[in-house]
Parts: structure tokens; sequence; C-alpha cells
């Protein structure tokens, strides 16, 4: 079994996927964004005591935000392995899915999942989650502290590879469905109309968090160009490819990418593809309730 500082320590050693140079307040110099490559992952035995191991990469540090947004993590999880179940009481937590069904553990009810699926792990429940299929779990975690940089872990000594399962779940999840996208848009005045959801809000969690949206952005289309000053935004790009642009400069980004937008940040995303960009989008705010927004016109099409 890990302890919580070996994982920790772990982490830390793992997060080499930000080009150097800092990034604090606003981006400047060369593009720093997360690049998932299983090349560069770890393995680790007995995440929180769970079963088996997993491979596993830091995407993006809280110490690279102004917020309360503590890590991005990615990692695989293979047939029978898992996180084991444990408590965080300083932190909101999310875990996703994808690739295969998993079983969810929350506070120790336990449900089969369909792939593509998210569970909040809100401030004082116990968690984990269990591969009891055949194929590999394509494995994301989220996380935001209540007081920034600081965190915490007690594991329960569950491997959660013998749990009986409920249906339906008895706790809250969500499921990055196209079925149940809507078409929204222009969205800050980009380009065309995109499918967009929002499944996690504000008022699910104790931390400053604000929302997980899912959007889907069909070739040609954009999330144009805009700036927070109250808010931090991390876009994700689950599937697909595209062309982002922060503080005017632009690169591509694929399946694995995780970009911050920090602080008073321009930014955007514009579907340079012939394939739909699905990605998802995590806001979290500086003060509970504020989030301020200002459009820049641009939908990012000649960029």
């Amino acid at each position: 079994m890990r302890t919580l500082l070996t994982i920790v320590m772990i982490m830390a050693a793992a997060l080499a996927v930000i080009p150097s140079g800092g990034l604090h307040a606003e981006q400047t110099g060369e593009p720093m964004y997360g690049q998932t490559d299983p090349s560069k992952m770890m393995t680790i035995k007995g995440v929180h005591g769970g079963a088996g191991s997993m491979q596993f990469m830091g995407l993006l540090d809280g110490k690279f935000f102004d917020t309360n947004l503590l890590y991005i993590h990615t990692g695989l999880i293979p047939p029978k392995s898992g996180i084991g179940e444990h408590i965080h009481r300083t932190i909101d937590e999310m875990f996703f899915a994808f690739g295969a069904p998993a079983e969810f553990t929350l506070n120790g009810k336990t449900a089969l999942l369909p792939s593509g699926s998210s569970v909040l792990c809100p401030m004082g429940s116990s968690h984990g989650i269990y591969n009891n299929s055949d194929k590999t779990i394509k494995w994301i975690n989220i996380a935001v502290a209540k007081e920034k940089g600081k965190s915490d872990a007690v594991d329960y000594g569950d491997d959660l590879s013998n749990k009986t399962l409920v249906a339906p779940a008895p706790f809250r999840w969500a499921n990055f469905d196209r079925s149940l996208c809507k078409w929204v848009g222009p969205a800050h005045e980009g380009k065309g109309k995109i499918l967009n959801r929002r499944p996690w809000l504000d008022g699910n969690m104790e931390t400053n968090w604000v929302r997980i949206g899912h959007c889907i952005l069909p070739p040609e289309t954009s999330i144009g160009y805009h700036q927070h000053n109250a808010a931090e935004e991390v876009y994700y790009v689950m599937n697909g490819t595209g062309r982002i642009t922060v503080n005017d400069k632009t690169w591509d980004v694929k399946e694995g990418d995780a970009v911050p937008c920090t602080i008073g940040d321009s930014h955007g995303i514009y579907n340079n593809s012939d394939e739909d960009l699905d990605i998802f989008v995590l806001i979290v705010a500086m003060e509970k309730g504020k989030f301020g927004v200002k459009n820049w016109g641009d939908d990012l099409s000649t960029r």
C-alpha cells in the first residue's frame, strides 16, 4: 500500500509535462499546456490501497494557477486494478473514466457506470474506482482545494475489488454523451453553433469550482476569443483536433491535451478539422460566485 506522502512525491516527480518558464497570472512566452503521453507515465502499485497497479502522470499543477485548482492528473487503469477507497476533507475531487465501464464507489455505495462517465467526490466523501472489465480505462482526476495548495487523504483499506453493485447509482454522476447536448451559440461571439451541456454547476461543490461544461464543436465552428478577469479555465480535448489561441499565440491541440487559461488570459478554440472536436471546459473562480467575461469579437477562423 502506498502512503499519501509517497504518492504525492511520485505525482510531483511525474509532473514533467509543462515547459519551463513559469505560468502565473497571464501566460507569457511559449504556449504552456499538459500533454497526455503514455511513454511518460509512471507505474504505481496499490494507489490508496487499490487493487493492482496503474499508469499515472500529472497534466497540470496548482502552482501554475491563481485559483485553488490543485491538480489535473491522468492515467491508465488496467483490468482488475483501481484506486482504493479514501477520503479528502479539504478538497473537491472528480473522477472520469473513458474507454470501458467503471465501478465507481462513493460513500460506500458502488455502481457500474458506462464509459465516458464522471463522478463528483465532494469534500468529506469517501470514494474510489475499480476496473472490472477486460479493457483498459483512461482515467482523469481533477481537484480543487478549499485552501490553495493544501490537500489531505485517509485510506480506508478497501481495494474495491469485491463490492456489491447497486443500480441505479445512489449518487450524482454525469455522462459525456452527445445526445444530452443542445445547440447553442455563437459561443463568445465565435463562429457557428456548437453543442453544449453543463453537467456540473456551482452549488455542487464547496470550493470555488464553477462548473465543467461539455462542448462539441463541428468543423469550422469555434468558441470565440474572450477573457475572464475573475476565473480560470482549462480546455481538455476528449476527442478530435483543433486550433487553440491563448494571448495571441495559436497552436494545434489533440486528444489528451489540457490547456490552462489563467486570470486575464484571452483565449478561444476553433475546429479547423473535418471531424467534430469534443472537449470539456473546467472553470474555477477566484471568489465563489464571481466570474467576469469580456468578448473580443474574434471568431478565430483566420488565426
